[in-house]
């Protein structure tokens, strides 16, 4: 499912790809306790089994997090295995440096979140300072996000806060293969994985779909890979948004490749917010080989991004956000709006080297013409768009 080296901080928040959870195992002696797979914690490693240390695989006992104490105590590589079976897991914090080489975790059963929402702060289950991780198996993992969801609906419910399904943050060497997300397509701050502030980061053929973006790559990431991903529903896959808050890093070396875009709301995107707290540049991303079918925004660079919760009133044409270097290479499929292509730069910070090629994305409907939009875009454009292109 996922492995990390190097990791210095991976948060998981509602659906995650590594979390473990035991009951304490009573009625055993200090002897017996030693001899047993991940009986106690130390030791040179071994298996940890959750079932054999006493949880309950009934979705209703609450589970404590002794497995992972034994194996991050263990001097030697350690394995978790959590069998097949519902185990209920509160929020956890699992956090390093540990002792042994390696930690790997065999995920065969069902960990499910406490629908006790007075229990979460910000995450469910965190991992900080571990190095050398990996997570493998068929299990699942279920923030049981339907309790928040309804209560999101009311109108004396504070603004839902901003939820990731994987969080790496200030990390580096990490990949996620394999995975199956998914969220109600009405619910927004669901994104799928988001990366921030990390480097060397790899999202692989996996099937995504929430009520927002299923990529998002934010302020200070480079050497970010996705590839092969289903996305749909949701806000597609995007670089940012940029440019918030005070201090953030460039983004650069971004690769989003042989991936397929479901009726979401955009295709692959790349915004940020009007006006910008930081200085930084986006620069040297490439979007390839990607279809789209029936996606209503496939290709867009917003640099007026601003919520309207979050930025009212008029917006302005300043931005500190320079893009640069941008590459939209043989996109095919089809648009569910007439506006195929929305490059839409500032006037201050003029998007440069922008690079439309063999890109053919059609309106599906029939009462309009497919369209290009463009404002200070400098590029070129080759192959079947070219008769769209509006870069300057």
């Amino acid at each position: 499912m996922a492995s990390a080296h190097n990791a210095l901080r991976v948060f998981f928040i509602l659906a995650v790809v590594c979390a473990v959870c035991t009951a304490k195992r009573t009625g055993a002696n200090k002897e017996e306790s030693a001899a047993a797979p991940g009986g106690a914690a130390g030791g040179s490693g071994g298996t940890f089994d959750i079932s054999k240390l006493g949880a309950t695989s009934d979705g209703k006992t609450d589970c404590t997090k002794d497995a992972w104490t034994s194996a991050c105590e263990a001097t030697g590589s350690a394995t978790v295995v959590i069998p097949k079976g519902d185990y209920l897991v509160g929020p956890l914090n699992f956090t390093g440096p540990c002792k042994g080489s390696n930690i790997a975790i065999q995920l065969d059963g069902n960990l499910l979140g406490s629908n006790d929402l007075d229990k979460y702060t910000a995450s469910w289950i965190e991992l900080s300072h571990v190095n050398n991780i990996g997570i493998t198996g068929s299990g699942t993992l279920d923030g049981q996000g339907t309790a928040v969801y309804s209560k999101s609906k009311t109108d004396n419910v504070k603004a839902m806060p901003n939820f990731f399904h994987i969080n790496i943050d200030n990390s580096e060497s990490i990949t996620v293969k394999d995975v199956n997300i998914t969220a109600p397509a009405d619910v927004e701050n669901t994104d799928g994985v988001h990366v921030g502030g990390s480097s060397k980061i790899s999202i692989l053929n996996s099937t995504i779909g929430t009520g927002d973006d299923c990529v998002s790559i934010g302020p200070g990431c480079n050497g970010v890979l996705v590839d092969s991903i289903t996305c749909g529903p949701g806000q597609g896959i995007s670089v940012g948004c940029l440019g918030r808050y005070k201090d953030e890093k460039d983004v650069s070396d971004i690769t989003v490749r042989n991936c397929v875009l479901k009726n979401t709301t955009n295709g692959v995107r790349i915004k940020s917010y009007v006006d910008a707290e930081s200085v930084l540049t986006a620069s040297h991303l490439t979007f390839e080989n990607i279809r789209m079918e029936e996606v209503a925004n496939p290709i867009v660079i917003d640099q007026y991004f601003c919520p309207q919760k979050v930025c009212p009133g008029k917006r302005s044409n300043s931005s500190h956000v320079s893009v640069k270097d941008v590459t939209f290479r043989n996109i095919t499929g089809t648009s569910s709006t007439p506006e195929a292509i929305s490059l839409l730069c500032s006037e201050t910070q003029p998007c440069s080297g922008v690079s439309l090629i063999d890109v053919n994305v059609e309106y599906a409907g029939k009462n309009n013409k497919t369209m290009a939009v463009c404002s200070n875009a400098k590029g070129t454009a080759k192959g079947s768009i070219e008769a769209l292109a509006c870069l300057v």
